[in-house]
C-alpha cells in the first residue's frame, strides 16, 4: 500500500478556489483502479494550506494515474509543498 500525505501552500485568497478546482481530479482519482482514498481539503487553521491525502493499493496504480503531475497553470498556483510518500508493509484494524 502507498500513502501520499502532506500539504500544499497557495495564496490565502486562492486556497478555496484551488480546492474547488481540484474536485475533478479528486473524482477521477477515486474512480481510478487501485485508488482507495484521495482528498484535497482546506486546512481548518491556516488560510494558505491545502491538506493532501491519497491511499493507493500499489505504486504502479498510483503512477498510472499520476502521469506527469499537475498542469502548468496548477503548478504556478502552488507556492510550496511538503508532501511525502509512505510505503506501508501491513495494515491492521485499530
Amino acid at each position: 500500500m502507498l500513502i501520499i500525505a502532506g500539504y500544499l501552500r497557495t495564496e490565502p485568497t486562492d486556497r478555496d478556489a484551488f480546492v474547488a478546482d481540484g474536485a475533478k481530479a479528486v473524482s477521477l482519482a477515486r474512480s481510478a483502479p487501485g485508488c482507495l482514498d484521495f482528498s484535497l481539503t482546506a486546512d481548518t487553521v491556516d488560510p494558505a494550506r491545502i491538506n493532501v491525502f491519497e491511499r493507493w493499493e500499489s505504486e504502479d496504480e498510483f503512477l498510472a494515474f499520476r502521469g506527469s503531475g499537475p498542469d502548468a497553470d496548477t503548478a504556478t498556483r502552488i507556492l510550496g509543498a511538503d508532501v511525502k510518500r509512505y510505503v506501508i508493509a501491513s495494515v491492521e484494524e485499530p
